[in-house]
């Protein structure tokens, strides 16, 4: 149903994203456009997860019509 990628993958990426957003933290401070880049980077964050993002969401979720 879904494709999971092995964990060197998903560790290069988020590390990706921790570096990339701590050399940008001091320009996008300032920015107008700060929200939209920063959902980028969670979107990027959370694409190499284990599991898709709908899916960990639905599993969070109360079940109340269980």
């Amino acid at each position: 149903m879904y494709q999971r990628y092995p964990l060197y993958r998903i560790l290069l990426r988020r590390t990706g994203v921790v570096l990339l957003t701590i050399i940008t933290l001091p320009f996008m401070t300032f920015s107008r456009d700060k929200s939209r880049y920063y959902s980028y980077l969670h979107r990027v964050w959370s694409k190499t997860s284990t599991k898709p993002v709908w899916l960990s969401l639905a599993e969070k979720a109360p079940k109340d019509f269980y």
